[in-house]
């Protein structure tokens, strides 16, 4: 079995608890407004791997993963390639180390199911509480996010909810509020992330010669992320 993988990042801190092995899938179904990584995209990109082949890289790292760190698979969207990720996260429990899953949560079905019976923690990106904006912007449906996350609850895996925070987009009290009650309602949910929204992704697209949806919405400052942040 082999995977498409993006790029591979040996010291992450800030892809999941601790110090991270970080394994970016190639090949994404969304487009969202907010992508960081449009290279990211194309299903026949990347470099092709076996889950041994990226087992033994990790294990170079597991003396700096300490008893918080591991791996993190990302994306691209990795539950595109569930069954590989899944045969990648059983080698590495088999050799003590952490897993977690950074993720849309936008399919679930019997190989994510299993993919999800080796995962120890779940990062969850509740991109918007709404349908009109999963509709507008994420091109996806909001409701089968909130069934991933039903599915995590029930299964009792360790879950952060995570949240890019554009200005005007989703950065109001209400959108807030809401994702407050998301948390409160689903007992695997343990803590949630605002991450700010940024543009360095621009040079990214000017390369790919395609339109950057937000260019025209300014990042979010420091000081209004801490309001929002204390308001969750």
């Amino acid at each position: 079995m082999t995977g498409r993988v993006h790029s591979l990042q040996s010291l992450g801190a800030v892809d999941g608890p601790g110090i991270r092995y970080v394994v970016f899938m190639q090949g994404c179904p969304l487009r969202c407004a907010c992508c960081h990584n449009p290279d990211t995209w194309d299903f026949d990109g990347g470099v092709e791997y076996t889950p041994d082949e990226i087992a033994e890289k990790v294990m170079k790292y597991r003396d700096y993963f300490g008893n918080d760190g591991g791996i993190t698979v990302s994306g691209g969207e990795p539950l595109i390639q569930a069954e590989f990720v899944c045969e990648l996260f059983d080698l590495c429990h088999r050799n003590g180390i952490n897993t977690c899953l950074d993720t849309s949560g936008c399919i679930l079905n019997d190989e994510v199911m299993r993919l999800l019976e080796v995962t120890d923690r779940v990062l969850l990106d509740v991109k918007y509480t709404d349908c009109d904006g999963y509709d507008k912007y994420v091109g996806a449906s909001y409701e089968r996010v909130i069934s991933f996350l039903e599915y995590l609850d029930k299964k009792g895996i360790p879950t952060t909810l995570r949240q890019v925070t554009i200005p005007t987009l989703n950065d109001d009290e209400e959108n807030l509020k809401r994702l407050s009650a998301i948390a409160k309602k689903y007992n695997c949910v343990d803590k949630v992330e605002l991450l700010p929204f940024r543009k360095i992704c621009q040079m990214k697209y000017d390369k790919m010669r395609i339109e950057f949806p937000l260019a025209h919405i300014p990042e979010p400052d420091k000081t209004t992320m801490e309001k929002l942040n204390g308001l969750i």
